[in-house]
């Protein structure tokens, strides 16, 4: 059986402290039966904007390399939901999503495309394209338990990028994110609902929740969706973990019985 697992964290400037919270909270998801466990955005260091170039790394710098040993430590498929990568163009870097299987093994690296330069009425102004560098590349991963489409937080705005998923055959998406609390409270939940809705597909949230350096707040709510459209679920406030089976079983007959996917025209 397939255990799905959203971590959900609060994240600051401390990085010790980050990945010390990140693998008990993994580890905690695993004691619950957990077989596929997802990070949130920015798991690993979440700080001042002055901080940021100090804290990105390699793809095989220690955070990544640890949540390798960690994959494998628990022989469980693991999502390091973002790190800041070093080596984009321009001397900017990439918010990075890392695929692990239960063997330690890299199964997929996705760089996100859509980079949020927004102002959401919370007094935050964001520009994550002035640090960041969007990626190039749709990405589907094969692991364990079928093919899973990877994306990070803003990219959830955008039904292109999950339908492209869809077609390579996604069986589960993938949407670490930290959503601001402003955008979060009113679009986090009927996003993630309608990208399964519109996929059926599984789709696994961990998220960011609470207060974290600058005043800047995160809505929470890391969830699992499943391919009707339910959230089957979902972390309250704090340190969470949201634990729910992946039934294939339901994925299969909710296909069947609806099949949308083979009705497209476009």
């Amino acid at each position: 059986m397939t255990v799905l697992a959203a971590v959900q964290m609060t994240s600051g400037a401390d990085k010790p402290a980050n990945l010390e919270a990140a693998f008990r909270l993994v580890r905690k998801a695993v004691r619950r039966g957990a077989t596929f466990v997802g990070l949130p955005e920015n798991f690993a260091w979440m700080g001042p904007e002055p901080e940021r170039e100090q804290n990105a790394e390699p793809l095989d710098g220690p955070t990544l390399a640890a949540m390798g040993v960690l994959a494998k430590e628990l022989s469980v498929t693991l999502l390091a939901g973002s790190v800041l990568e070093t080596g984009a163009p321009g001397g900017r870097l990439f918010n990075t999503s890392v695929l692990f299987g239960p063997d330690g093994a890299r199964l997929a690296v996705y760089r996100k495309l859509h980079l949020f330069d927004v102002e959401v009425g919370d007094g935050q102004t964001y520009r994550e394209s002035a640090a960041v560098a969007p990626g190039t590349e749709v990405v589907v991963a094969e692991a364990p338990l079928g093919k899973v489409g990877l994306s990070v937080c803003y990219d959830l705005r955008f039904p292109e990028l999950y339908r492209r998923h869809s077609e390579a055959g996604a069986v589960v998406l993938t949407v670490p994110s930290a959503f601001t609390l402003a955008t979060g409270k009113d679009h986090w939940e009927v996003l993630l609902r309608a990208r399964a809705i519109e996929n059926q597909t599984y789709v696994l949230a961990p998220a960011q929740q609470g207060k974290h350096p600058k005043e800047r707040l995160t809505w929470g709510h890391a969830m699992v969706v499943d391919p009707w459209g339910l959230v089957v679920a979902r972390a309250s406030e704090g340190e969470g973990v949201a634990v729910a089976e992946f039934d294939a079983a339901l994925l299969a007959k909710v296909r069947a019985s609806l099949p949308a996917l083979k009705h497209r025209r476009l």
